[in-house]
């Protein structure tokens, strides 16, 4: 695989003269030259996600190489592409060991706000998903390719949708994999998430009670119990940690919600809860470190610094103290494990330097060609009414929903039909049909 910069797009689409960025991207070359269709661009997610880092080690796409050049990119705010930063590590993790209250979550915020704008100021204006998007037909453009084949997963889908918008006569073969909605504002999503990941926590405990010996708890309802009571006791005081550090109530939140994203990282679900229970939070610390980027040396990537940038870039609504503790009895009874933690995520923005675009993206795509979209119904981050809506708003003949019932976030590779239908589509331009359920 080779990384390359190509001539940058202007870091403002409204002054094309102007500034330019430089794009990082990577490549691995069709393996089959004879049978090339042209390149497939991927966006794993996040908004934050490095593509460029991402690429080499999904394996799930391997079978696609045998047609494509695989493509993908540190979007704009990202990685290498003029990254947005924020924070010291050391500021990071200092931020990080306080169990805040709504107050203190505010301030904490703010100083982030400045920080970014201090370091980052020039660049946080652009890094919006329409300016994304746009780099996207730019890339096309460089890759010779008429039209743009492409895959995106979680907020990928949404970079997608947005493409599609303002360029539907561009869409080549595409998929959308675990799904935004993009009917719902930040309240509403956040919402969302939290009943997802409450789903997803219970489907895990359900499955973990039939395999006793292996399972801390007797029954979903006492797993329930006792993670909660887990949560608040760490919200008085913090769990040691073998480096020193400590687990606050937020980083165990965060740990125990990085392990729903897959149905393969229960088992180490169970472990961590069962070793946070004897007093230890180094599992769950752990956990909490991998999701929010940081490495065993204390180093951040800027993934979390990203997706406040470009979350902010887009939104543009602004919470207060009020706000939030107006609907804390809400997000409490949608989730009595990530509901708080997901209500104090409304104030990320409060306080950002740069004004938000809108509250919902716009990805009608009249004219485009069918885009595949594929909703999981236990994923706990996107739920699986996100790609109901996004078939809708993609327009008739456009959206093809695919619905899979099964656990985790995102299905390609994981699911076999699912895993079939997007290599009937992107390998032989085979569209499945609207509404196929797998199982």
């Amino acid at each position: 695989m080779g990384v390359r910069e190509p001539e940058g797009p202007p870091l403002d689409y409204a002054k094309p003269a102007g500034d330019t960025i430089d794009l990082a991207l990577i490549r691995a070359k069709a393996e089959d030259g004879g049978k090339r269709i042209g390149s497939l661009v991927f966006n794993f997610g996040g908004p934050g996600a490095s593509g460029v880092a991402t690429l080499p080690s999904y394996t799930a796409a391997q079978s696609l190489r045998s047609r494509y050049d695989l493509v993908s990119f540190d979007p704009r705010g990202v990685g290498n592409s003029a990254g947005v930063k924020c924070l010291s590590d050391k500021e990071s993790d200092e931020q990080r060991a306080k169990n805040l209250d709504l107050a203190g979550t505010v301030e904490e915020g703010r100083k982030t706000a400045a920080a970014c704008e201090k370091n980052s100021g020039k660049v946080l204006p652009h890094v919006g998903t329409e300016s994304a998007a746009r780099d996207m037909d730019l890339m096309r453009q460089v890759l010779g390719d008429a039209r743009l084949n492409y895959f995106g997963i979680s907020y990928g889908t949404e970079l997608g949708g947005v493409y599609a918008h303002l360029f539907p006569k561009k869409v080549g073969r595409t998929v959308l994999d675990a799904v935004v909605d993009p009917t719902q504002d930040p309240a509403q999503e956040s919402l969302g998430q939290a009943k997802g990941f409450q789903l997803a926590l219970d489907n895990y405990l359900a499955d973990c009670v039939r395999t006793p010996g292996t399972c801390p708890y007797k029954s979903p309802e006492d797993g329930r119990r006792r993670i909660t009571g887990l949560l608040a006791k760490t919200g008085e005081q913090p769990l040691p940690a073998r480096s020193g550090r400590k687990l606050t109530q937020e980083s165990a939140v965060i740990g125990i919600a990085a392990t729903l994203y897959s149905k393969e990282a229960w088992p180490a679900l169970s472990v961590s809860l069962s070793d946070a229970e004897q007093g230890s939070g180094d599992n769950l610390l752990m956990l909490a470190d991998s999701y929010v980027g940081r490495d065993d040396q204390g180093r951040y990537n800027n993934m979390h610094a990203a997706n406040t940038a470009i979350n902010c870039a887009d939104t543009r609504q602004r919470s207060t103290p009020e706000d939030v503790r107006a609907r804390l009895p809400e997000f409490r009874k949608a989730s009595p494990v990530f509901g708080e933690l997901t209500a104090k995520g409304l104030l990320g923005c409060t306080g950002w330097p740069v004004t938000g675009k809108s509250d919902t993206p716009e990805v009608s795509a009249p004219g485009a060609a069918p885009i595949v979209v594929i909703g999981n119904a236990g994923d706990p981050a996107t739920p699986v009414a996100g790609a109901r809506k996004m078939a809708e708003k993609l327009g008739k003949g456009v959206g093809v929903l695919v619905t899979v019932k099964g656990e985790g976030h995102g299905t390609y590779g994981v699911n076999q039909c699912a895993t079939k239908a997007v290599n009937g589509h992107l390998l032989d331009g085979e569209v499945p049909a609207n509404g196929t359920v797998c199982s």
